[in-house]
């Protein structure tokens, strides 16, 4: 019955199409959202970029999990001890969680996960035959000593030091568990037929057409009401790459839900001051959240990487371009206030240490920078050479006001536009002086920012795109690390964000937020600072 169930409602979803909701033809209850960048891999080994991580959290599930308030929880470990030296990870594992159904399996059945799964899943992401993008988080990993199976429902985890961030960054989508035989079974091909654990099962893909997930019916996960999970009876991912058209058929009701903004719908669904278009009230819910996402300009601060003398290197010229334009007046006006201006440290808005009292950052000051290039020998801009900073064309609005809004106090600036994999190739081969950034949290902790000014990260080889480099940061950053007490170690991380605005090696611009529609028939769609796609608890009720 469960296979005549999921062909009928697999059938309908192909059959209605955009341009026919399913619930037209069916009462059962089908998500359906838009991937306007495509989806190249289901393999959590690659979910690197959040256009990955949505539909494989869907599917797969890992020793912990996040609330929407960005606590870490148990999943697939019920609970876990932690040794007093911070090094030793002990998880403990439910009895009845099983990899969905499989023909590998014996009986075709799903078959029981265990530790051996976990070590097999952990060892293959930093095993360098993976070539997976997340092999970096377990560098503090004591490889030697594991991951260990000490039986079938516990896993021992040691690191070489302690590291506070460790639990979120094992919630990660890097860290879901994968059955061997099956990934051994397709090889490279696993990311086209994956098998997890979560509360959706793969069942069909058309390649640029549609992809979808049915409810996994074994699922572990209960309500407060002891009602198994999902309620949802399927997932429809679709490949519309015109913003204009995916907005139209989301009007129209074909798709449930709309994330972030685009110059196709901005205006048209937001006022000027951020809110619902009233024309929308009674058919649209707009939903908005921190987002852990700092986006910002860099400079490269390795003086060996620019040919010749640079206007960057001065650290005075650097404070007078973070100085000399307007981020209230830039939000409202090209972002519709959806964010928020960038007048604290590099640390975002929704993460403890995010401290705007005690880390006071640049603000709208024109006569201080004014003042500041004078002191840097280039009184209202005299004798500096125009400094070029390189974007792509989706932020081409965001740089040409500032552009101008330098251009008022004698910085001439070029604005010289890439493409996205060659500007991201750029970035991080430090071939830029003057760069736009973003940097999204991989994991909930203040550190995962922080790591970009640490001397030994330097790009291509870490994250520290701008090659600062300060060893009284770096010992602030090594103690942070070694440091688990909470309330101390978010001491020191504000300690490192007013190095960094002092320094200067990074224009703020603003911290992100969290900006969704749905149509109101959608239930319990929560936002989270992460912008996770959570779907196990939505449902969708009559509209």
């Amino acid at each position: 019955m469960r296979c005549f169930f999921t062909g009928l409602l697999v059938s309908l979803i192909l059959a209605a199409g955009c341009s026919n909701p399913e619930q037209r033809h069916s009462d059962k209850t089908v998500f359906r959202y838009n991937e306007s960048k495509g989806i190249a891999t289901l393999d959590p080994a690659f979910a690197k970029s959040q256009t990955l991580i949505w539909p494989v959290h869907q599917l797969f599930n890992g020793l912990v999990q996040m609330d929407p308030d960005l606590n870490v929880q148990p999943c697939i470990a019920k609970d876990w001890d932690i040794s007093e030296d911070g090094t030793v990870y002990t998880f403990h594992l439910r009895d009845d969680v099983y990899f969905h159904d499989h023909r590998l399996f014996p009986g075709g059945k799903g078959r029981q996960v265990t530790a051996r799964d976990f070590v097999y899943s952990l060892k293959r992401i930093y095993d360098p035959q993976t070539a997976s993008p997340g092999a970096w988080i377990f560098n503090r990993l004591d490889k030697e000593k594991g991951p260990q199976a000490l039986n079938d429902s516990t896993l021992r985890i040691h690191l070489k030091k302690p590291f506070p961030a460790f639990l979120g960054l094992l919630t990660m989508k890097y860290c879901s568990v994968v059955p061997r035989e099956v990934v051994e079974h397709y090889g490279d091909a696993f990311g086209h037929h994956p098998v997890g654990t979560g509360p959706f099962r793969f069942k069909m893909w058309r390649e640029g057409e549609k992809l979808v997930f049915v409810k996994n019916p074994d699922y572990f996960e209960r309500d407060v009401q002891g009602r198994r999970l999902p309620y949802l009876d399927a997932v429809a991912i679709t490949f519309i790459t015109d913003k204009q058209s995916e907005f139209l058929e989301f009007i129209k009701g074909n798709l449930d839900f709309l994330s972030g903004l685009s110059p196709a719908n901005k205006n048209e669904l937001l006022t000027r001051g951020g809110h619902l278009n009233p024309k929308y009230e009674d058919q649209i819910e707009l939903h908005t959240h921190p987002y852990l996402n700092t986006e910002y300009l860099g400079f490269l601060m390795d003086s060996a990487k620019h040919q010749g003398s640079s206007p960057v290197l001065n650290r005075k010229v650097r404070k007078a371009i973070n100085y000399g334009f307007d981020r209230q007046k830039m939000m409202k006006y090209l972002r519709n206030n959806i964010g928020t201006p960038a007048n604290s440290g590099f640390i975002p808005k929704g993460l403890p240490a995010y401290a705007p009292d005690s880390v006071s950052g640049f603000h709208y000051a024109p006569d201080k920078a004014r003042e500041l290039l004078r002191q840097a020998g280039h009184p209202n801009g005299e004798g500096l050479e125009a400094i070029t900073l390189t974007t792509t064309d989706d932020y081409r609005d965001l740089c040409e006001f500032i552009q101008h809004q330098l251009a008022e106090i004698g910085i001439e600036i070029e604005i010289e536009i890439s493409t996205g994999a060659t500007f991201r190739d750029m970035v991080a081969n430090s071939k830029l002086p003057f760069f736009r950034g973003s940097w999204i949290a991989d994991y909930p902790d203040a550190e995962n920012y922080l790591a970009l000014f640490y001397s030994r990260n330097f790009s291509p080889g870490g994250p520290n795109y701008t090659h600062f480099s300060s060893p009284r940061y770096d010992s602030l950053y090594e103690r942070a690390l070694s440091t688990m007490d909470p309330a101390k170690r978010q001491t020191l991380y504000r300690q490192m964000d007013r190095m960094i605005i002092d320094h200067a090696p990074i224009v703020p611009l603003y911290y992100d937020q969290v900006v969704r529609f749905t149509h109101q028939n959608v239930r319990n769609l929560k936002s989270n600072p992460m912008n996770l796609l959570m779907l196990k608890r939505v449902k969708k009720v009559q509209p």
